[in-house]
């Protein structure tokens, strides 16, 4: 049986760029600034980096589709680099990567990095996912999107838990507009504003039940983890945190081709979860689980991980939302960074940028959003769609 890797991986050092539209900067400046501030946070040098993993999803941005653009980037001294591509999750891919590669004994000190330049395409949204699935989305799936495809886990959900609609758009908007009041309190996110919940309720439909603030935007930016074995964690620095659990769930197809599944939750998301708190010796998530960040691409997508994680009650993340249980000043706060809604979404630097925010919370460096004695953070990064995706689940803590 696998043991999994709890309490043998570190985190020393991490670093992240502003999210946002950011025309002045390269890819290369922000490859640069999250690196430079990673190594200076744990007090290493390039030269003590044994191995790294880049994340990074479309090209059409100069990024690059080989590890080489990171190697090149930072002139990494001939060490092995690997480029990580996993929609959506690439970044926590890259972060489980590094994590395993210092259990094994295969690195001293790796380095997780994830960059993504999204403005530059040209898009509103994300470019065509055609060529990430292997196909032309125009022939195969012509009327799909991803604002589609969420809205229909929407309506699913809303069905099978008799809420009307008014009723379960103003759960989203309460999610949206938490998110957007939590990012108001951190100087890296993209959106800095509050929006209330009456603003959100009568936004233009972008699918529906989805609005306009349902939906997150895209940004640029990038973030760097570097991870040590957890005994040689306190040579760096007298705050570390510890690796409890990385797990991933990959969809086999079955959500798509079977009529077992309704549409009302994630299935992924449910095995990953089970999967890390396996590993993390977490038997009662509700009552352990300090904080968590998710992938609220859609507002709909956090309310659904409430549920697949075993935070809240099947049915019962409404009344957890209205009740405050998520919000900042919460049971369990969700989203402290802003999350995708606010903080933003430049794909392959997000689940690294998810981790920053637990490490920051988890040092009590958060500032002004900074919760009381948080031990246990979590975050859940998702690649895809409801109905075909990937989900990665990490778990980090305050003590061995």
């Amino acid at each position: 049986m696998p043991k999994g890797i709890k309490n043998e991986v570190a985190v020393i050092g991490m670093g992240c760029t502003k999210f946002g539209e950011l025309w002045n900067k390269t890819a290369e400046d922000l490859i640069v600034e999250a690196f430079q501030e990673a190594v200076a946070d744990a007090g290493i040098e390039k030269k003590d980096i044994d191995a790294a993993w880049f994340a990074t999803i479309f090209d059409a941005e100069n990024v690059g589709k080989s590890a080489v653009r990171l190697a090149t980037t930072l002139k990494l001294p001939y060490i092995p680099v690997t480029r990580i591509e996993n929609f959506c999750a690439s970044g926590t891919e890259a972060f489980r990567a590094a994590c395993y590669a210092v259990a094994s004994g295969a690195a001293d000190i790796a380095l997780a990095l994830g960059c993504e330049k999204l403005k530059d395409t040209g898009y509103g949204g994300l470019p065509d996912f055609g060529t990430l699935l292997g196909t032309d989305n125009r022939i195969t799936l012509p009327n799909f999107t991803a604002p589609g495809g969420f809205a229909q886990a929407a309506t699913s959900y809303f069905a099978k838990y008799g809420l009307t609609a008014e009723e379960g758009k103003r759960a989203l908007a309460h999610i949206s507009s938490k998110s957007h009041h939590n990012g108001t309190l951190n100087l890296k996110a993209h959106l800095r504003t509050e929006v209330p919940v009456e603003t959100i309720m009568k936004a233009p439909i972008i699918a529906y039940p989805l609005g306009l603030y349902d939906c997150c935007g895209v940004s640029d930016g990038a973030a760097a983890a570097i991870v040590c074995r957890a005994k040689d964690a306190k040579k760096f620095r007298k705050d570390p945190i510890y690796v409890k659990g990385v797990a991933i769930s990959v969809s086999s197809g079955r959500e798509m081709f079977h009529t077992s599944w309704d549409g009302s939750y994630i299935a992924t998301t449910v095995q990953a979860g089970i999967a890390a708190y396996k590993e993390a010796g977490v038997t009662k998530p509700r009552e352990e689980i300090s904080m968590f960040e998710v992938h609220d691409c859609f507002s709909i997508t956090e309310l659904l991980t409430y549920e697949d994680l075993q935070l809240s009650a099947r049915g019962k993340a409404v009344e957890d939302i209205h009740n405050g249980f998520y919000d900042l000043d919460g049971k369990i706060p969700c989203n402290p960074s802003g999350g995708l809604k606010s903080f933003g979404h430049p794909i392959g630097a997000t689940g690294i940028r998810m981790i920053y925010e637990m490490y920051l919370q988890l040092q009590g460096k958060a500032d002004k959003r900074q919760i009381k004695d948080p031990r246990l953070g979590l975050t859940m990064n998702l690649g895809g769609f409801p109905l075909l995706n990937l989900i990665s689940v990490s778990i980090v803590g305050k003590d061995l």
